[in-house]
């Protein structure tokens, strides 16, 4: 396993540091996960989007797209502030990647001057029938030699696990049970579980990645 330089290092445990509190308010507490409510809806009239509520009802994260499928997507926090871009981008033949970069970057940005904080390719094997397959990797920056995260299951049924380099289940997510009254929430309305150590922020991302790569 080849290693990073140590900026790319500092950059990648920024993410994975148990010492870190997140904006949800209990993402740094080692004694519980930190649960959030996922709404595939944006609250901003004519937008597409997701709307993500933190477990004391607080507007956690949000994303306002103003097309139906953007090549560019921003995530946000619950006051409007830019923490993530996430840019699709196709090499040669099929593969797609996405490129996740810190806060809000434009199309017309330098390139050369902004480096992309990770890179997501889906797994485009024709394997993906069970449960427990691999449906992305995670990467440092540009590079492809070292997978940080995987994440398997099925994201189209609700149902996928974040595992670390270690093989250690990092995030979840896992299905809305149905209200008492037999009213469900379908695939509009999911959870997504964070463990102790574990970016709030990056998971989301992550959400947002699933979405592009299989709805």
């Amino acid at each position: 396993m080849l290693l990073f330089s140590k900026s790319k290092s500092r950059t990648v445990h920024h993410y994975h540091d148990e010492r870190e509190k997140d904006s949800t308010g209990d993402g740094g507490d080692e004694a519980a996960s930190t649960s959030l409510t996922v709404w595939t809806k944006s609250l901003v009239f004519s937008c597409t989007g997701f709307t993500v509520i933190a477990s004391d009802g607080a507007l956690a994260y949000r994303v306002d797209n103003y097309t139906g499928r953007p090549g560019q997507t921003v995530l946000m926090d619950g006051s409007g502030n830019p923490i993530f871009t996430i840019r699709r981008r196709k090499k040669l033949g099929l593969l797609d990647y996405w490129l996740v970069y810190e806060g809000e970057v434009c199309k017309y940005s330098n390139k050369e001057k902004i480096k992309p904080v990770f890179c997501v390719r889906k797994n485009i094997s024709l394997r993906q029938t069970k449960v427990d397959d691999v449906v992305a990797y995670v990467y440092c920056g540009m590079s492809e030699k070292r997978c940080m995260y995987v994440i398997k299951g099925s994201f189209t049924h609700r149902s996928c696990k974040i595992l670390d380099e270690s093989a250690r289940v990092v995030a979840d997510i896992k299905k809305k049970e149905a209200m008492p009254e037999g009213a469900s929430f379908g695939l509009e309305v999911f959870h997504l579980i964070i463990k102790p150590g574990f970016h709030c922020r990056f998971a989301m991302a992550i959400v947002l990645l699933l979405d592009q790569m299989y709805s």
